[in-house]
């Protein structure tokens, strides 16, 4: 590469780290004179790159934003960030490219990238292990992504035609209160006027985005992370499950996700125990401690009792009465189990 086109290739990095850079800051910094640096930056404006000139005492040029992005120039440590950060995108389902676009961005990082650097980028993507699965992701549309995020920003409404799984198709008019990315999916969440009501829409089921004149004000309340786990976790499932654990709402929301249960009301000394040995002490300790009202939705019940086991609290079932005895089995295997010799050899 001849030093001129070189110089010109410095430049662009140089005005990429951000801000306004002086004539003289730059022709230190390149090593020429500073009507050189003005002839270097009509190199990149003749290029497309969208370099803006500031007038003034503290003027000089940065970059504008421009039609299309310009060639990126990237450190080492930056072109590491961004390929980890893509190939992490792609293993937990949160990456926002449809189709290939990740794997072509990836392709095109490398090819570029010195042989030095790239032999050492591909130690670390050869190498890496990842302790969970690949996620099953469900990618949304780019040109359904960027509208609603900015309608979002700009509490803009929307319509959009939806595709739901419940025979909610058709189009909907919308306030977004949020965007948020939870296991491999993106939903919106805000109020649907359609209906009248909050909803949670997943994006990838959204096909078409059109943006409607006039503004909203978001409501107060819980963020759209939380509306989107309530929204899940209060999903018509075929069972309603009403548990009392003891323990603080604080507590019990570390230990259960927002999108499997909702931790609700407290309540002093709730739940019995049985007449026995010990049961008055043991009464009088429930009595002092502080219990939560946990409601969930479930397709099936068989999985709860090792869930609500490995808590490690007093529980207490209000609803339905077959988890009950779905618990007392459960409680019976496992003193089968404590009770079983280990077989010999």
């Amino acid at each position: 590469m001849s030093r001129p086109v070189s110089r010109v290739l410095t430049l662009l990095e140089l005005l990429q780290a951000g801000g306004v850079r002086t004539v003289a800051d730059l022709a230190a910094r390149l090593g020429v004179a500073e009507r050189t640096v003005r002839r270097y930056v009509d190199h990149l404006i003749d290029l497309d790159v969208p370099v803006e000139s500031v007038r003034g005492r503290y003027g000089g040029y940065r970059l504008a934003p421009g039609h299309r992005m310009p060639p990126l120039m990237l450190t080492d440590d930056e072109a590491l960030a961004v390929l980890l950060g893509l190939v992490s995108g792609r293993r937990t389902g949160l990456t926002a490219a449809a189709g290939t676009a990740g794997e072509t961005a990836s392709a095109k990082i490398r090819r570029v990238l010195p042989e030095r650097l790239r032999r050492r980028l591909d130690a670390v993507l050869d190498t890496v292990a990842f302790t969970a699965p690949p996620a099953e992701s469900a990618v949304p549309e780019t040109a359904v992504l960027l509208p609603v995020a900015d309608a979002v920003r700009h509490h803009r409404p929307v319509a959009i035609r939806y595709s739901g799984g419940r025979g909610g198709d058709g189009e909907r008019t919308l306030y977004p209160y949020g965007l948020v990315a939870h296991a491999g999916r993106w939903y919106v969440t805000g109020r649907d006027l359609s209906v009248g009501a909050d909803r949670t829409f997943r994006l990838d089921r959204v096909a078409g985005v059109r943006t409607l004149p006039g503004t909203f004000e978001p409501p107060t309340g819980p963020d759209p992370a939380e509306r989107v786990l309530t929204a899940l976790a209060t999903a018509p499932y075929r069972h309603a499950v009403t548990v009392w654990i003891q323990g603080t709402a604080e507590e019990l929301r570390t230990r259960l996700p927002g999108s499997v249960a909702i931790v609700g009301a407290q309540a002093p000394g709730h739940g019995g125990v049985s007449d026995g040995a010990g049961a008055g002490a043991a009464r009088a300790e429930a009595e002092a401690e502080t219990w939560s009202r946990v409601e969930m939705r479930a397709e099936r019940l068989d999985w709860l009792p090792g869930v609500l086991a490995s808590l490690d609290r007093p529980f207490a079932v209000e609803r339905p009465d077959e988890l009950r005895d779905l618990v007392t089995d459960f409680a019976g295997r496992l003193t089968d189990s404590a009770r079983r010799t280990p077989p010999r050899g």
